[in-house]
């Protein structure tokens, strides 16, 4: 799939406000997971550890939020899940590797397009300074912007 890319600030500003603000949270907690444990571990940790944070924040969460795709109206029987789905509003893909790249923004793009979920969130703890990308799929223009 092939999506138009382009900065939500150079059409829409409000709404880049508007979506920060319902990620705040969530990448609040995620800040705290690689600040306390620091880069170079195994992404499992981090995602457990992200698990445990959103329980003591409160924070309505599914772990391994599986979805079904199909394809000619036929299930395709693979299991396929994301890291989290997070306020039900909200997708988080937790990375552990050296730099974020077109695979790892594909692999989150494509989950938001088959889940119909808008928002998505890449967040990267390997690194010393941890990477995050937010992300609003706008399935009338197919067109995904960065935020």
């Amino acid at each position: 799939m092939t999506y138009n890319i382009a900065k939500l600030s150079d059409s829409n500003p409000a709404m880049v406000s508007e979506l920060r603000n319902r990620c705040y949270t969530i990448i609040g907690a995620c800040q705290e997971v690689h600040r306390e444990l620091g880069p170079f571990l195994n992404e499992y940790m981090y995602q457990d550890a992200l698990d445990i944070s959103f329980e003591e924040k409160g924070i309505e969460k599914v772990k391994e939020y599986y979805f079904s795709v199909t394809y000619h109206g036929r299930e395709i029987k693979h299991r396929h899940y994301v890291d989290f789905l997070v306020k039900g509003e909200v997708l988080v893909e937790c990375k552990a590797i050296e730099q974020l790249g077109s695979e790892q923004r594909q692999q989150l793009w494509n989950y938001m397009r088959l889940t119909g979920i808008r928002i998505g969130i890449l967040y990267n703890f390997a690194p010393v300074h941890d990477q995050c990308e937010r992300y609003y799929l706008d399935t009338d223009t197919n067109t995904m912007y960065a935020f």
